[in-house]
């Protein structure tokens, strides 16, 4: 459903909206690991995630009426944050759907962007339906989290610019929520080098695309999953995702939570990056041995870094034996 082309379009359409994110190494990662590992800093892109190249992407991309009338969208906050971004720097306004329980600075950087904000109860609402709901009621346009061709090909410009800044990877590993983000990279690195690895990470309970790929069926979770991975909660994947990562992904493994706070620690520690739970499910899982880099050249997309001061110390300090 996407081609390298649309990905070419995407980043064209992104340039001088969207950072070009650094690449950060370690060499106590890859010495560790055996490897060599590019970490991509999508932790430190505009909006604090890789979710403005999807979401400017399609809002910059809507028919004069619908950008005139508006855009709604539903997120628990890095979506919600590229939304509000897109909207204001296309001249429109965005109503957000977001948790009620969603981080406190992911909820004040969404209005703070100046979007209005709809709350709900994530673990008895369902998001998609008030977001629909508000579409018919307001004449709004539905900017989805993951499942469109131009969100996915918004977001495959992180594995272009990767591939552009250290070359196409042996092993491309990659967070996976609804699967946009791993849908459009894959698709960037197959047209590059057709023998790369793709991996995605959910996080442990939150894996409805491992077992959807295993199966051949659609999974829907029974009930949202709790874990510290806020971004990583679809209880399904996205029907377009999955058929594109059918074609582009290898395999799809999960990490606990624990391992997640692990490797925030190593990156705070390590690299000086601040990166949320979700963000770093990837370092998570070279670092407990499930996806081994020995003696391969390995790229890591950090998706995100919006986390409070106050929670980043608590999801590190717990488990760790050290006072917050």
């Amino acid at each position: 459903m996407i081609s390298l082309s649309d990905i070419e379009a995407a980043a064209a359409r992104l340039r001088g909206v969207a950072h070009r994110t650094p690449v950060f190494t370690s060499s106590t990662l890859d010495r560790e690991l055996g490897g060599s590992v590019w970490l991509k800093a999508e932790n430190l892109q505009r909006g604090g995630s890789f979710k403005i190249r999807g979401a400017y992407n399609k809002v910059s991309t809507l028919a004069e009426g619908e950008r005139a009338a508006g855009v709604v969208a539903f997120s628990s906050g890095n979506h919600a944050q590229a939304v509000a971004i897109a909207a204001g720097l296309c001249e429109t306004r965005a109503v957000i759907v977001m948790p009620d329980d969603a981080p406190p600075t992911k909820l004040a950087a969404t209005a703070g962007y100046g979007a209005e904000i709809v709350t709900y109860d994530r673990y008895r609402e369902d998001r998609a339906e008030i977001a629909d709901r508000l579409a018919r009621d307001r004449g709004l346009t539905l900017i989805p989290p993951y499942d469109d061709p131009s969100i996915m090909a918004g977001q495959g410009t992180a594995a272009l610019e990767l591939i552009g800044q250290v070359g196409p990877p042996d092993v491309l590993v990659v967070p996976v929520g609804g699967g946009g983000l791993i849908a459009g990279s894959g698709t960037a690195l197959r047209a590059h080098r057709d023998d790369a690895v793709v991996i995605g990470v959910e996080p442990e309970g939150a894996d409805d695309t491992r077992r959807s790929l295993e199966t051949g069926t659609r999974v829907e979770l029974d009930g949202v999953p709790r874990t510290i991975a806020d971004g990583l909660q679809p209880v399904t994947p996205g029907i377009s995702t999955l058929e594109v990562n059918r074609r582009v992904v290898d395999r799809v493994v999960v990490v606990t939570d624990e391992q997640i706070r692990a490797a925030m620690r190593f990156l705070f520690e390590r690299t000086k990056l601040v990166v949320e739970p979700s963000g770093a499910v990837g370092v998570a899982a070279l670092l407990a041995g499930i996806i081994d880099a020995g003696g391969r050249r390995v790229g890591v997309i950090l998706s995100g870094g919006n986390v409070g001061a106050d929670r980043f110390i608590e999801v590190i300090s717990e488990g760790s034996g050290r006072d917050a």
